[in-house]
């Protein structure tokens, strides 16, 4: 894979009429390819932290809140791999990898989870199709911060060793933000033709048996699944749908979409299915029905669906992880009891 321009992430509390939301994170990519040398050169301004992560090399500032990331490529994330993959207990354990496109509620209730014992299982990698960056060089950054903000930008400039190209906005995925924070690699996927983001099916596919991943789960991931993908990991992708499938699925019913649909019926709540070629087509594993209730707002429904997801994401993810998935003869997953064996559902 073609090596790619490090970059360094600046977090900035926002200034006045700048955007609403804080902090800011701006990647300054740099031309230089020793950028990890380009932040250690800041080390009076800064305490070094190293973590075990994708991104490699995580800085955080004492007195500025200003954070640096030296952001590393594929072939690191194939390093990180192998340390988790000699370390820890040596019971194997199911090894996932989960797909979002926001926030990633039901990935982090998945995490949480695993973290209080009550899934038997580790997430490897997370997939994102949201970088969470918007370019624009270093001139129009500086016209839309006030002067200190600007001053910040250009003291960082005049130390690192390669000359400063563009200055990204910080303004997407909050799961993969979660994911960095959890120490757990990230990576972009599709590949993005406006900017240098993101891995092909193939380099997924050969990133995804690196990390020799289990199952795949889809946790508002709204891209389309690739046949490649679906035929390298059979039965085992599985996605999270706000709506009683059949009803409200498909293409373009996503979010809110779904649950005004819903709010027209007596019920809804919940789908989990396992992934085929098509969006929300594959066998039902798993469904909770959340009723509709008469002064319910769209906004009241969709919390008390998604209530309803984590519990029951949860759930589906231990089985999968416990190998308590049943496959009837005519094709009907089924879930066995944990409580008891002889029960089927």
């Amino acid at each position: 894979m073609e090596a790619l321009a490090s970059s360094i992430r600046i977090i900035l509390s926002s200034p006045p009429g700048f955007m609403e939301s804080s902090p800011k994170c701006l990647v300054l990519r740099s031309a230089s390819r020793d950028a990890s040398s380009s932040c250690l050169g800041l080390k009076q301004r800064q305490t070094l932290k190293k973590t075990s992560s994708f991104n490699g090399v995580l800085q955080k500032a004492d007195r500025k809140n200003l954070g640096f990331e030296c952001r590393c490529d594929a072939s690191e994330t194939e390093n990180y791999v192998e340390m988790k993959k000699t370390s820890g207990s040596s019971a194997r354990r199911k090894r996932l990898a989960v797909f979002v496109s926001g926030g990633g509620s039901n990935f982090r209730s998945i995490h949480e989870a695993i973290k209080g014992k009550l899934v038997h299982g580790d997430i490897s990698v997370l997939v994102t199709d949201k970088p969470g960056l918007q370019s624009f060089h270093v001139p129009t950054v500086a016209s839309m911060m006030k002067k200190s903000s600007s001053e910040i930008v250009e003291y960082i400039s005049s130390q690192l060793l390669g000359e400063i190209i563009a200055v990204g906005i910080k303004v997407g995925c909050g799961g993969a933000e979660y994911a960095r924070d959890n120490q757990i690699p990230v990576v972009v996927y599709p590949h993005l033709k406006s900017s240098s983001d993101g891995v092909s099916t193939s380099d997924l596919i050969a990133i995804l048996r690196k990390c020799e991943v289990d199952f795949i789960l889809l946790a508002g991931f709204l891209k389309l699944i690739p046949v490649e993908l679906v035929r390298e990991y059979p039965k085992s992708i599985v996605n999270i749908h706000p709506s009683l499938l059949p009803a409200f699925g498909g293409k373009g019913f996503y979010g809110l979409k779904v649950h005004k649909a819903n709010s027209t019926c007596r019920y809804s709540g919940p789908t989990i299915h396992f992934v085929d070629e098509n969006y929300d087509t594959g066998r039902t594993l798993a469904q909770r029905v959340v009723p509709v209730l008469a002064d319910d707002s769209v906004e009241d429904l969709a919390a008390r669906v998604l209530e309803q997801e984590h519990k029951l994401y949860v759930e589906v993810v231990s089985a999968l992880c416990d190998d308590r998935i049943v496959w009837r003869e005519d094709g009907v997953p089924l879930i066995r009891s944990k409580e008891n064996p002889e029960k089927l559902y």
